[in-house]
C-alpha cells in the first residue's frame, strides 16, 4: 500500500507544516513537532500506519524525522540511490533514503532503491559499491571490535542539552559493553559553523526547481519559483527562504567558494577517520530535544553527512524523563557517520547497537487497532 504524507513545504524546513497539510504533530508528545522535513513519513511510520518509509534529505531531513520519532533514518552517500522525481532543494545535497522502525528493514528497503539509473548521472558509480544484500552483515555482535570516534564539538554544553547528553551518556556506555572501542574526537569542527559556511542548496534552488518544474505535468500551474512566489499561496515558513534563494541563485563566487569547503571537509574528515582508524563516528542528531510547535528547530546536526555527501544513520538511542506531554520521554536519536559507500559497515554497527540499547518503543498517542 502506498501513501501520501505531509512533510515540510518545499523540505525547506525542520517542523512539517504546510499549506496542504497543516502541522503534523509528534505521536510520542503531541506538543512537539515530527522533525523534518519529512516529518510526516516518521510520524506515519512510528504510528504504525505503514511499515516502510521513504524520505528525502537534503541538510537533516530523513534522520531529523528518525531522531524525533524513535525511528532508524538512513541518508545514503551521494549517487547510491537515484533523485528520479525528487522535487529538489539543490541536487548537490538532496537524496533520498529510507525511514523504518528496524536497522532490518532499512537494509532490506536499501536492497530495492539503491543501484544505478540512467535518469540520475549521480548514480553511474552506485552498483560498483553494492553488496548482494544489505541484510547479510546485520549482526547483533557487529559492534563487538569496532572503533567509533565520539565527536565531541557536536554534543552542546548547555543546561538545555542535559536531556540529550543523558541518553547519549547512556547509550554510549551501552556501546562500549558491546566491545565498541570509543575514541574520544575533539577536533573543532562545529556544525553552526558548517551550516553557515559550507551549504550550497540555496544557491543551487532556483535554478534546480525551475528545471524541475518545466518538466512537470500539464496539471502543474506554476513553472518556476518566480511562479511560485507569486502565487503568495506558499507557507509563511518558507517565503523567506524562496526569496533568499532568488537572491543567491547565480552568485557564481560564492557558490564555487562553498563547493571548495566541501571538498576541503571530505578530506578532512577522512583524515581524521584514517588518523585514528575509525569505523564511523558517532554524535546525537540533535543536540536538545525536538522543538515544541510553534519553534523553529534548532541544533541538528546533519549537516556533516550533507555537505560532504557521506553516508550516515540515525537509531533510537533513548527517551528524555517522562512528563505529562510524553508518557514514554521524548524521543532522542544517536548518528553514526561513515566514509563514501560504507553503508553496509553502518548498517552492521546500528544492527548491533539497536538491539543491544532495545530503545524502540510504540507511541501511546496511537495504540495497536483491534
Amino acid at each position: 500500500m502506498l501513501a501520501k504524507t505531509n512533510l515540510h513545504e518545499l523540505a525547506s524546513g525542520g517542523e512539517t507544516v504546510s499549506t496542504l497539510g497543516g502541522q503534523t504533530l509528534n505521536p510520542y508528545d503531541l506538543t512537539r513537532t515530527p522533525g523534518g522535513s519529512s516529518g510526516g513519513t516518521g510520524a506515519g511510520i512510528a504510528a504504525n500506519f505503514g511499515l516502510l518509509g521513504i524520505g528525502t534529505d537534503g541538510i537533516n531531513s530523513i534522520r531529523s524525522p528518525a531522531s524525533a520519532n524513535n525511528l532508524v533514518g538512513l541518508r545514503p552517500t551521494m549517487g547510491l540511490v537515484s533523485r528520479t522525481g525528487l522535487v529538489p532543494c539543490g541536487l548537490t545535497q538532496d537524496t533520498i533514503g529510507p525511514i523504518t522502525r528496524t536497522v532490518a528493514d532499512a537494509a532490506v528497503l536499501l536492497d530495492i532503491i539503491a543501484g544505478h539509473d540512467p535518469a540520475d548521472p549521480a548514480t553511474s558509480d552506485a552498483a560498483a559499491h553494492i553488496p548482494r544484500s544489505y541484510t547479510e552483515g546485520l549482526d547483533p555482535d557487529g559492534l563487538n571490535g569496532a572503533r567509533i570516534g565520539v565527536l565531541r564539538a557536536f554534543f552542546g554544553d548547555g543546561a538545555e542539552h542535559r536531556a540529550v547528553n543523558a541518553v547519549m551518556q547512556r547509550a554510549l556506555s551501552t556501546i562500549r559493553a558491546q566491545g565498541a572501542e570509543l575514541v574520544e574526537i575533539d577536533e573543532a569542527i562545529r556544525p553552526d559553523a558548517l551550516l553557515a559556511d559550507t551549504l550550497v542548496h540555496l544557491y543551487e534552488m532556483k535554478g534546480d526547481l525551475d528545471a524541475y518544474l518545466a518538466d512537470a505535468p500539464s496539471g502543474v500551474s506554476v513553472r518556476s519559483m518566480e511562479g511560485i512566489i507569486a502565487s503568495a499561496s506558499v507557507h509563511p515558513s518558507v517565503a523567506a527562504t524562496l526569496k533568499s534563494a532568488m537572491t543567491l541563485a547565480g552568485n557564481e563566487t560564492e557558490y564555487r567558494e562553498r563547493l571548495q569547503r566541501q571538498q576541503a571537509l571530505r578530506d578532512r574528515i577522512l583524515g581524521l577517520m584514517a588518523a585514528h582508524r575509525l569505523d564511523a563516528l558517532a554524535f546525537p542528531h540533535q543536540r536538545r530535544l525536538v522543538v515544541p510547535v510553534g519553534q523553529a528547530q534548532a541544533e541538528r546536526n546533519g549537516v556533516l553527512a550533507s555537505a560532504t555527501g557521506f553516508p550516515a544513520i540515525v537509531i533510537p538511542a533513548g527517551f528524555s524523563e517522562p512528563d505529562a506531554n510524553a508518557p514514554h520521554g521524548v524521543p532522542v536519536g544517536l548518528e553514526l557517520f561513515g566514509r563514501p559507500f560504507s553503508e553496509a559497515v553502518l548498517l552492521r554497527l546500528a544492527y548491533a547497537a539497536e538491539h543491544a540499547l532495545g530503545a524502540r518503543r510504540a507511541p501511546l498517542s496511537a495504540p495497536p487497532l483491534t
